[in-house]
């Protein structure tokens, strides 16, 4: 029985692996395009246009595919299918063009939401069914899968952004910077969508050729990868008839889980996941670290986000059973409050660099929290309906990065910050009406214990495991 229990981990732990390291070959691929969009494809703002109309397309998505897709073809070939969208953008970078960046940034969007609801449905499943076998508290389980696969996932932010600077670091591409961009550089920046300075000349052909061949190639072995060692799971917690639900049923259910009021109470959490990010991708590298330093220096600049998102992820998945969901959630909030408000009163200057690096980390510090604890909330609260859940979740913050890139070129840093703040602000009432209903909920130590019974019968009778809050 020992034996048993522990190949089920073992094989639990390595599939878990498998699904982190292909993101990670993935998205260092795909983070270390996306950062450079605003500042490589300045010109009429198309790069801003072409991030929007990805998110667009990954908001679309959302409402329709993820749920159908894990259906027909199950967690690991959603993962492989939608990872060749990734691949598509790529390969469409190569003759950057409205021509071949907006369909191919399309076809991404529309890949993105089923990879992230199959990715998501397959950590949850995997460590509640690692929970059964051993004994544990689900969520605990959940939590240190997503801590360890949001680990590997944003360093893969460090590798993409540091592949990007040592390539583009071959060749000179930052003049000297006149004071008039300085000045305008940080909250005060208005123009520079539409007017990029010296700083922002774009690398040589054949460098950028280069970044794009590493990419598509990383990107490439992710499919394989996934493809050939990660083991199939599907969702049998709740299906234990072996029933599946009609087509109509499944592309509905991610609408029909808003009727729930705690999803709609937490609808701006994944929302301001969406703004911040897309914050920080678009307008942080373009606006303070371009400008102020010049294109070379936003690979090394996104390493430290990356490096610090992902040990704070791993770290919050290891103590989140400690402190609990509202001290992390606290924190997060704070640390985000407290980097805007300085964004806000700070104009970068080049002598200034190290100050970039403290916003960078920081920021990334706060990220962890709202990737992780994010996911994980949505896993464990709508535990009978995670598909639609992480559908849902991933339709929210698209739109959030949608909104973001859509008026970039509209409006000046500080009114973005302005309305990153309100967002969060409004985010974090609403997570704070979902603990309040949860905990009213939550029945006594009498009534928990009769509960823990009636359930433990229901469970030897049905074969049937269900994660608790």
């Amino acid at each position: 029985m020992v034996d048993a229990t522990a190949g089920i981990m073992d094989r639990s732990l390595r599939n878990v692996l498998v699904v982190s390291l292909g993101f990670l070959l993935l998205f260092t691929a795909f983070n270390g395009l996306q950062n450079l969009q605003s500042s490589l494809y300045s010109h009429e703002g198309q790069g801003v246009t072409v991030l929007s109309t990805l998110y667009g397309a990954m908001m679309l998505s959302s409402m329709l595919l993820p749920p159908l897709l894990i259906r027909a073809l199950g967690c690991k070939w959603t993962i492989v299918l939608a990872m060749g969208c990734y691949v598509a953008f790529s390969l469409g970078n190569f003759y950057a063009s409205w021509y071949t960046l907006i369909p191919t940034s399309i076809l991404l969007g529309l890949g993105a939401a089923p990879l992230w609801s199959a990715g998501s449905t397959y950590l949850t499943v995997a460590g509640n069914a690692h929970a059964e076998s051993t004994g544990q508290a689900g969520r605990n389980v959940v939590n240190q899968y997503f801590g360890i696969f949001y680990l590997m996932f944003q360093f893969s932010g460090v590798w993409g952004n540091l592949i990007s600077s040592l390539v583009f670091g071959q060749e000179a591409t930052k003049g000297a910077i006149p004071e008039e961009q300085l000045q305008s550089c940080g909250a005060k920046d208005c123009l520079m969508a539409a007017a990029p300075g010296n700083s922002t000349q774009r690398p040589s052909p054949g460098l950028i050729y280069t970044l794009l061949g590493i990419y598509t190639g990383s990107g490439v072995l992710a499919i394989l990868l996934v493809a050939l060692f990660l083991d199939p799971i599907r969702d049998t917690l709740h299906n234990g008839d072996g029933e599946k639900p009609s087509v109509r049923s499944t592309v509905l259910s991610t609408f029909q889980l808003l009727r729930d009021r705690r999803l709609r109470l937490l609808l701006l959490l994944p929302m301001y996941s969406g703004f911040e990010q897309a914050f920080m991708a678009g307008d942080y590298t373009r606006s303070y670290v371009t400008c102020a330093l010049g294109i070379h220096f936003v690979g090394y600049v996104m390493i430290c986000f990356s490096a610090s998102s992902g040990l704070c992820s791993m770290l919050y998945g290891r103590v989140a059973q400690y402190t609990g969901r509202p001290a992390l959630y606290a924190l997060g909030a704070a640390t985000h409050l407290s980097c805007i408000v300085a964004l806000l009163l700070w104009v970068p200057r080049p002598h200034q660099v190290p100050v970039l690096f403290v916003f960078s980390g920081l920021w990334g510090v706060a990220d962890a929290v709202w990737q992780t604890q994010n996911n994980v909330l949505f896993g464990v609260l709508f535990d009978a309906h995670k598909e639609a859940a992480f559908a849902t979740y991933r339709m929210w913050e698209a739109l959030g990065w949608v909104v973001t890139f859509g008026y970039s070129k509209f409006l000046c840093v500080h009114m973005k910050l302005y309305i990153l703040l309100a967002v969060l602000s409004a985010a974090m009432l609403g997570y704070t009406a979902v603990e309040v209903l949860e905990a009213r909920a939550r029945p006594g130590p009498t009534a928990t214990a009769t509960a823990t019974a009636t359930a433990t019968a229901t469970t030897a009778e049905d074969g049937e495991t269900q994660t608790t809050m």
